[in-house]
């Protein structure tokens, strides 16, 4: 029995010893903090690694997170200036600076991280309207930032950053919203039709006007060059009668040639028979009855059948020139007849005047 008794004491007192010698080792993970009360006051803050405590009159308290930690809240009811009530989500990213300020100068400080988050919004969304909270979420989280870091600093905690998720207005506001936006994308695409449409309309019209001036300077040059070409012709044909100096007998020839294309005119009703008709006529019956003298051109004389061709020319274009004065004498109401070789002392018309 006494050999039972001092096992079991043994063993009691084994146990004892190995459960103190536990209480007095902590092991600290690295980015970790535990703080260590000793008889209820605060003696230290134990560090990364291997510590020793006294068991028994030690106490330590759970580990603190050391790391940047990211908190995101949950959507908060915000009213703006123009009393719309928007929800607003935001994140926030902090981190435990001293352990014995987060664990005696707060008794949650992730509680009180959260509700100074909530009541700082508050007021700055509260001097802001819904178009620029909106757009201002750059302006927010600074102040956000500025102020959150401030207040949590004696809690010792750092505020890195507060970003905000969402800001969601209500239903009807969106819809408002909506219908703005889809009003503003049919004014920018009518503009945009428009400014097309006329810049068509310019472009037509300046290739119009360049084409007309082509047009116009091709026509200009066209007109010129083809009067350059008519005098040249007439310079061409004048310079050639002169030089080969026909005789008056020529000229009446050929008078006498135009006068049947003259009576073929569709307005050929009044005629105005010139003096000169008749003494070019006598010139040719005389031509034609006189034997010309060989040109230099054809020194050898004609055969009689060349010769006969001539007389019958001659005659079939006396001929033609005694019908068309005969057919304009014909057209006229009161024409008046003029036998060729009359002596005129000016012009004569076909009605008598």
């Amino acid at each position: 029995m006494e050999v039972s008794a001092l096992l079991i004491a043994g063993v009691i007192i084994a146990l004892i010893a190995v459960f103190t010698v536990v209480r007095a080792v902590r092991i600290v993970p690295q980015a970790r903090a535990r703080n260590v009360e000793r008889l209820g006051r605060y003696r230290r803050t134990l560090k990364p690694g291997l510590n020793l405590v006294i068991p028994y009159v030690d106490r330590v308290y759970p580990l603190i997170d050391l790391r940047e930690q990211v908190v995101s809240f949950k959507p908060q009811p915000v009213i703006t200036e123009d009393n719309l009530v928007v929800e607003i989500d935001t994140v926030l990213y902090f981190q435990v600076t001293d352990p014995r300020a987060a664990a005696y100068e707060i008794d949650d400080f992730l509680h009180g991280v959260e509700q100074l988050t909530v009541t700082t919004l508050r007021n700055v969304v509260g001097s802001m309207d819904l178009e620029k909270t909106l757009t201002s979420r750059d302006t927010i989280n600074n102040q956000l930032r500025g102020v959150l870091d401030e207040a949590t600093g004696k809690w010792g905690l750092r505020v890195n950053r507060v970003e905000i998720k969402a800001i969601d207005p209500p239903q009807s506001i969106k819809d408002a919203m909506e219908k703005q936006m889809r009003a503003e994308r049919d004014k920018r695409a009518a503009i945009l039709g428009a400014e097309g449409q006329r810049q068509s309309q310019i472009l037509t019209a300046e290739g119009d006007k360049q084409s007309a001036v082509l047009r116009a300077e091709g026509n200009r040059t066209a007109e010129i060059l083809k009067a350059e070409g008519q005098a040249r012709a007439v310079d061409e044909v004048f310079q050639a009668v002169h030089r080969n100096d026909p005789d008056p007998k020529l000229l009446a020839y050929q008078y006498m040639q135009m006068l049947p294309q003259l009576a073929q005119g569709a307005g050929s009703t009044f005629w105005v028979i010139p003096s000169e008709v008749t003494s070019a006529l006598e010139g040719v019956s005389r031509a034609f009855g006189e034997k010309l003298p060989p040109s230099s051109a054809t020194r050898e004389k004609p055969s009689d059948d060349r010769a006969a061709e001539v007389a019958d020319d001659a005659a079939q274009a006396a001929e033609a020139a005694a019908q068309a004065l005969a057919d304009a004498a014909e057209a006229d109401t009161a024409p008046s007849a003029l036998p060729f070789g009359s002596p005129t002392d000016g012009s004569h018309e076909s009605d008598g005047r």
